[in-house]
């Protein structure tokens, strides 16, 4: 790992009083106090992010050395979100489950950085990710769905996403184990995040 960088993503839909909002930030501190020279880039996906359609398709499945400037343009954001991603050493994920699943904007955003070429590729022995060497922390909530149980179709969807793009080292970090209140919640949120990194 050489960039030194968080890459801090949230998706709550809630900017008041989100769990995950809290605790991703917590995380954060967390690494930073393990390591100050950790620089941080935040993605907010609550604001919203185009959808794949018949001219991103278009222009994704066309090799790069055949696009032209449109195809180039209608790529570019996807673009900087790969190159987001693919700078970061740290990846915070902070997802509520909404429905079983994640919210849209974050499938939307895994729809964007999931490129051939730029994030997996395809071999004769299956698809192989390209991010490795990568630390991956999933902060999830929930408001009745457990995690890790059966009907949390949100943490496994995750968890197979960061497979696929090669981030093998992953922890996911359930916000109902953490009193958000207390005067220790960062001392429990380092301890978490020095046992994830020893382990």
């Amino acid at each position: 790992m050489a960039n030194n960088a968080i890459l801090q993503i949230n998706s709550s839909g809630r900017k008041e009083g989100s769990l995950t909002r809290q605790l991703s930030d917590l995380v954060v501190k967390a690494l930073r106090s393990e390591n100050e020279a950790l620089s941080l880039n935040q993605r907010d996906l609550s604001t919203g992010l185009p959808f794949v359609d018949e001219s991103w398709i278009g222009a994704n499945f066309t090799a790069p050395e055949e696009r032209d400037e449109q195809h180039k343009a209608t790529l570019s954001f996807s673009d900087s979100l790969v190159k987001e991603l693919q700078d970061a050493d740290h990846l915070i994920i902070a997802s509520p489950i909404y429905n079983f699943s994640v919210p849209a904007v974050l499938k939307a955003w895994i729809d964007m950085i999931a490129r051939a070429r730029l994030t997996f590729r395809y071999t004769e022995n299956g698809p192989e990710g390209l991010l490795k060497g990568k630390k991956a922390y999933l902060v999830m909530a929930s408001g009745g769905v457990p995690i890790g149980s059966e009907v949390d179709f949100a943490s496994r969807y995750l968890l197979q996403v960061m497979k696929f793009v090669g981030i093998e080292d992953v922890t996911v970090l359930d916000a109902s184990q953490f009193d958000l209140a207390a005067d220790n919640v960062l001392e429990q949120v380092r301890d978490q995040v020095n046992q994830a990194a020893v382990a």
